[in-house]
Order: structure tokens, then sequence, then C-alpha cells
């Protein structure tokens, strides 16, 4: 019987999907936990991919083709698609562009024994390259490293030299934050189930993981982030870098992505009365006073 279930949500991010997929059954202690895959809109092959290679390497896999790129279902409503699917008690919420480092899995999960009363939302610390000319070294959870120190591109990612690294990282370190990542979260599906999931209103990205965790601490939802589970973070690849793996000199995002980003904002405004602040950790603060936004049904 199987604990977990890994679930990703994708658009044409197919090199990248591939890794996050080979990470899991390689890395995983649970190695052969069931993959949930939603992928929307896709026209990079994504889709022949998934029918091609579904039943050997276990992925249940969810397409939907409508053309409407503003209105699609987007990170957070993929997300919760998969989750509605997952059987298991347990559910690893992983993006498309992550490569999970050795027992990323179970050192999560080890942390709902120590707190088996509480609702639990349990990350990994974020490995990611330094590309954005603003990133701090470090940021609580996020190790920023140099561009090319494990490669950044799906042909030149030196995965064995980071599963090294990481693996020690863990051992010398045991490092716990209150916060949580957008993705690389593992938690109980029916505590994200209860509180409603993803907004559909910042569908189809941006905001929606801010929005949740304010909901949740409302809610009296534990976070732990811990340096004893790594993900490696290629970074923007839906966002800042979806015309191809080789144009990271050039950052400069679509139109498309600018405003879906904009009116994601706006919304969260509308909803919450103004934007959030953080706490010392980078994690956001929830806003108190308005008129109980945090209740949103569970769409499935």
């Amino acid at each position: 019987m199987h604990k977990i279930t890994s679930v990703i949500p994708t658009y044409n991010n197919l090199p990248f999907l591939k890794l996050t997929v080979q990470s899991v059954r390689e890395n995983c202690y649970y190695n052969d936990m069931p993959i949930i895959i939603f992928a929307e809109n896709c026209t990079d092959g994504t889709n022949e991919w998934l029918a091609q290679n579904a039943d050997e390497l276990n992925i249940e896999y969810y397409i939907e083709n409508d053309g409407d790129r503003e209105n699609q279902r987007g990170i957070g409503g993929g997300i919760d698609l998969c989750v509605s699917k997952v059987k298991t008690e347990f559910v690893n919420i992983l993006h498309s562009d992550f490569w999970v480092a050795p027992n990323q899995d179970i050192e999560l999960l080890k942390l709902f024994e120590e707190f088996p009363d509480d609702r639990l939302i349990t990350s990994s610390f974020r490995v990611q390259p330094n590309i954005f000319p603003n990133d701090p070294p470090y940021r609580p959870g996020t190790i920023f490293v140099p561009f090319d120190q494990f490669g950044v591109h799906e042909d030149d990612f030196e995965q064995r030299y980071f599963d090294d690294w990481s693996t020690e990282f863990s051992e010398d370190n045991d490092i716990r934050v209150r916060k949580a990542g957008g993705a690389g979260y593992l938690c109980r599906v029916e505590d994200q189930i209860a509180i409603g999931g993803n907004d559909p209103r910042f569908e189809p990205m941006y905001w929606e993981d801010k929005d949740l965790f304010m909901r949740m601490q409302m809610e009296d939802y534990k976070f732990i982030m811990t340096s004893k589970s790594v993900i490696w973070h290629f970074t923007s690849r839906t966002s800042r870098f979806p015309d191809g793996t080789k144009n990271l000199d050039n950052n400069q995002r679509p139109a498309h992505i600018v405003r879906w980003e904009q009116r994601a904002m706006e919304r969260f405004i509308e909803k919450w009365g103004r934007l959030p602040e953080e706490d010392a950790d980078s994690f956001v603060v929830p806003i108190t006073g308005t008129n109980n936004p945090n209740k949103i049904e569970w769409p499935f």
C-alpha cells in the first residue's frame, strides 16, 4: 500500500518534466509511488510523451487542451485536480522544473511522526541558480548557488554532483524554518481539501500560493521547512523562460506572463484589501480583519 503520491502540474516544460519524474523514480525513498501529472495546453510534445511512457513510469495523467490560455486551470487548479485523484494519505506537491534530492519524501514524512496531531505542511529546502542579479546568497529555506555550479539546462545539469552535494548538506545541517514553499511541500490530502485548495481567482498562476498559505495560517496549520529535505529548482521555466532553456541571458518575460501576474496581484488586493507583508523568514503574514475571505469550497 502506497503512502505518498507525487503530483505535478505542467505547461510546455517537457525537458524538465522528464527530469522531475526521473528524480522521483531514482531518488525518493518511496520511488515506486504513484505520480499524477496534469498537462494543460501543451504544444511541446508533453502529451505524446505521457501517452508513450505513462505505463512504464507508473504515471496517471490528465490532459486539457481547450486552447484558452487566459482562462486555464494553471498551477493551482492543476495541483488541486491532481490532488482530487490521489488515493494515498499524503501528497507530495512538485513543480515540473524540480530535481528532488535523495530521500526528499521520507525526510518530510518523518515530521508527521513528530507532530502527529497537527495539520502539518512540510517543505523542502530549495537550491537554485543565481540567475537574477538581485538574488541574495541565501534567504530562509532557499540557497542560491553560482550559475554554473550544477548546470542550469536539461543537458548540462550535474545530477550526481548535486545529489552528492545535497546529501552532504542535509547530513551536516538540521535547520528548520517556519514557512512553506509554493511547491516542494508535502501534506495530508485531507488537509489540502479541508482548506479548499487553491483559490481559482488566481488562475492560471501567481499569488495563489501566498493566498493559500495565509488561509492555512488562519486555520492554525503548522509549517516546517527542513534542510533534511532538498530540491533543485531550475527556476522560472514556465514564467520567465518559456521559449526554451537556452535563453537565460534575457529574462524578459512574455507579455501574457506579465499580464497574468498583474491581474493576479490586482485580484489579491481586491480579495484581501492590500498586498501581504512577510516575516523575518520571508513567509507571508496573514491579513486579518477582512470579511472572512479564507473560506474556499473544494471544487471536486
